[in-house]
């Protein structure tokens, strides 16, 4: 069943004039036939709106820099802050020196009142004191949330006092939550600091192995990054850095020395890939090891690309032995979810990369969207010079990289470079929109009301979402997917994380849990009335 233009505007009728010129841009019905269909994305999301977004801070503190595991992360602001951002993201790792893992801390300048009419600065800087004299860190970072900008600290200057005193680096990050208009804004200051202070800043000179690459928008949800390295490990690569599930300082200092960038979350983390192919040379693949297929295309491309025969052949043995193991496991699963619908609404990627492994179930997604794309996410990078600055896109300061002249080589040449292209994604991404079926509804920054508004014209059987929403989808009867953190379960990717997730959407369908519950919107409304210009009515 699908949402017809006439559907589609009763429920945007249901908005204020300009609420509902807004959002209009922000959904399309996917048409092939259509000219290309331009989807509005990365603007601020209307005030009094309920989404599901997240701010700059918890991207950038939250996302990118909180999984590395042996430097400490101490977050300038409130305790909520801090523990948000420590306590919700399950991002694994493990350690061979455990005086050198700091993830099981949460660190925090911890401001009250008096900090905020005083000013926090002294505070900083005897954290920092503490934290070098207790725990010994060879790199401290520090995260500017909303009081911290608006009282105007200078979390920089501190930062570099405290280098000066204790000799390693602390990196200030000015991610101040209201920068941008969502956890994007952090991605990107996370990657200039990360580019510019850490990346290429060890004396290695060479990739310990053969096949030397650095896995990028990878953060080990649930485990994610080991069953990807498992896999690539057996094959033969030699993984010089993740970025950041599982990640190090000490290896992201060596990043520069890999043949080879794959990206995974492309939202997160083409900063660094492009910066990475700019300053060092080294291209990037797009790559989706989510689902037994995404595994396979991103296997084949990555041997495709170093074109060594023994390395194809070693690909070949380790898929067919895979696939044959887990395609019964699969298999048994499909039987339960076979001929049944989804919505997939959730992060930068993940809203693209579960498609797929949702149609191995045998499962279709009707309705897809990401919380905090921008427009290259859903239409392909052709778009990227036709996207307008605006002014919160010019709060984020531009890192201009050069290139490297002592560091950087072609890790292949120009005309093979060209050649790859035209059969890998290589330096590239087509976007979501580009593999949705015509008729499925793609929306950017989903809320709770389009959310209701839309469940009741197509009664999903499952709902792929973030932390905010999971409870409301479960009150409607309806089985939720949590996938910004998979709640206690995973690893979700590769070929053994195929299999796990099919055995929890498995169970969700089998539940008899969804009996018991009658949606609200089946009763009579516990609240009626119209939304209007002056307001509710």
């Amino acid at each position: 069943m699908a949402v017809t233009e006439k559907e589609l505007q009763e429920i945007l009728d249901q908005y204020p004039s300009k609420v509902q010129k807004n959002r209009r841009k922000h959904i399309l019905i996917k048409d092939s036939g259509q000219p290309p269909q331009i989807i509005e994305a990365n603007t601020r999301t209307v005030p009094g709106i309920i989404t599901n977004r997240g701010c700059a801070y918890a991207g950038c503190k939250g996302v990118v820099l909180g999984p590395i595991k042996d430097m400490v992360h101490i977050t300038h602001g409130p305790i909520g802050c801090a523990y948000y951002t420590w306590g919700t993201r399950r991002n694994k790792a493990k350690t061979d020196d455990p005086s050198q893992y700091f993830l099981n801390y949460s660190f925090s300048t911890d401001m009250q009142e008096s900090d905020i009419v005083f000013g926090g600065e002294k505070k900083l800087a005897k954290v920092i004191d503490d934290i070098v004299d207790i725990f010994h860190p060879k790199a401290i970072t520090v995260s500017a949330t909303c009081p911290v900008g608006l009282i105007g600290d200078d979390v920089g200057a501190v930062a570099k006092a405290a280098e000066g005193r204790h000799g390693i680096p602390v990196l200030s990050f000015s991610c101040e939550g209201y920068k941008g208009v969502s956890q994007s804004a952090g991605h990107h200051i996370a990657n200039n600091i990360l580019m510019d202070k850490v990346i290429g800043a060890s004396d290695m000179e060479e990739a310990p192995g053969k096949y030397a690459i650095n896995i990028l928008g990878e953060y080990n949800i649930g485990g994610d990054s080991w069953e990807i390295e498992r896999v690539l490990k057996e094959i033969g690569y030699t993984i010089v850095s993740v970025m950041t599930g599982d990640g190090s300082y000490k290896d992201l200092r060596n990043a520069h020395t890999a043949e080879l960038n794959l990206v995974q979350c492309h939202r997160s983390i083409n900063y660094i890939a492009e910066m990475l192919e700019t300053k060092y040379g080294t291209p990037w693949l797009k790559v989706n090891f989510i689902g037994v297929n995404g595994t396979i295309d991103s296997l084949r491309n990555m041997a495709q690309y170093f074109g060594d025969q023994a390395l194809i052949e070693k690909t070949e043995e380790v898929i067919a032995r895979e696939v044959a193991r887990v395609e019964p496991l699969m298999d048994q699963y499909k039987k339960i979810c076979d001929g049944k619908t989804a919505f997939c609404f959730v992060g930068g990627s993940r809203g693209h990369h579960y498609q797929g492994l949702f149609a191995e179930l045998g499962i279709e997604t009707v309705l897809a969207g990401y919380e905090f794309a921008h427009r290259d996410d859903y239409e392909g990078r052709e778009v990227i010079p036709t996207i307008k600055t605006d002014a919160d896109t010019k709060n984020i300061p531009e890192l201009h990289v050069t290139t490297d002249e002592r560091r950087f080589r072609l890790k292949v040449s120009p005309e093979k470079m060209e050649e790859l292209k035209k059969k890998i994604p290589l330096s590239y991404y087509a976007g979501m929109n580009a593999e949705m079926k015509d008729g499925s509804i793609i929306v950017d920054d989903l809320n709770h009301f389009e959310t209701e508004e839309f469940i009741k014209i197509l009664k999903p059987d499952i709902f792929a979402s973030g932390i905010k929403d999971k409870y409301v989808i479960q009150k409607m009867g309806i089985p939720a997917k949590q996938l910004h953190s998979y709640d206690y379960s995973g690893p979700y990717a590769g070929f053994n994380g195929a299999v796990n997730f099919a055995r929890d959407v498995s169970m969700g369908f089998a539940s008899p849990t969804w009996n018991y519950i009658v949606p609200p919107w089946q009763d009579e409304p516990l609240l009626s009335g119209t939304v209007n210009e002056e307001g509710v009515a």
